[in-house]
């Protein structure tokens, strides 16, 4: 039986993260928490609205929570600075550029390689998946690269947003494996 509250509550949850976020978690250690919840449940909206509501699948959920956090450090990373100097100490902040630099590109190349294979039929991988995870995890590697190098490069932004899109067309392709 349909029932037509979960898909908001769904959706009331992804925004009490976001006010959580701004009420005060974004200072302390556990700022990435909200993201990981909000991005995690968001395939929860779209298979909880279904005609036969169902949570969806748990890579679909850990590949969201991956790309949360990852959008999380690339939201900070430019701001650093200027946060530290009105007293946000968020994880970003905590473990510095670099290391935020670094973690943005590997997370996002781990939400993708978790979509590419959380997908993939009892047959095992078909090759187009595995021509996929190798250019993932390439991409993922220039990114470990240029942030290590110059962690707040407009070539960082770049190899972030190429992996952010990458990441979203497979979720757009997974289809009826979010279920």
């Amino acid at each position: 039986m349909r029932n037509s509250k979960l898909p908001g509550l769904a959706s009331l949850t992804i925004v009490a993260c976001g006010w959580l976020y701004n009420l005060g978690l974004k200072a302390t250690v556990f700022s990435f928490v909200p993201y990981a919840i909000a991005f995690g449940t968001l395939p929860a909206v779209a298979t909880l609205a279904l005609p036969e509501p169902v949570w969806p699948a748990p890579w679909a959920m850990v590949a969201g929570a991956l790309f949360g956090v990852s959008a999380h450090l690339a939201n900070v990373l430019p701001d650093l600075d200027d946060d530290l100097d009105t007293g946000v100490r968020g994880l970003p902040h905590r473990i510095g550029a670099r290391a935020t630099a670094v973690a943005c590109p590997v997370l996002l190349g781990a939400a993708s390689l978790v979509i590419l294979f959380g997908t993939t039929g009892p047959g095992g991988a078909e090759p187009w998946r595995l021509v996929a995870a190798v250019g993932l995890v390439a991409l993922a590697g220039a990114g470990v690269v240029v942030g290590l190098r110059q962690p707040k490069s407009r070539a960082l932004f770049v190899i972030v947003i190429v992996a952010a899109i990458g990441a979203v067309l497979l979720f757009a392709v997974s289809g009826q494996s979010l279920t």
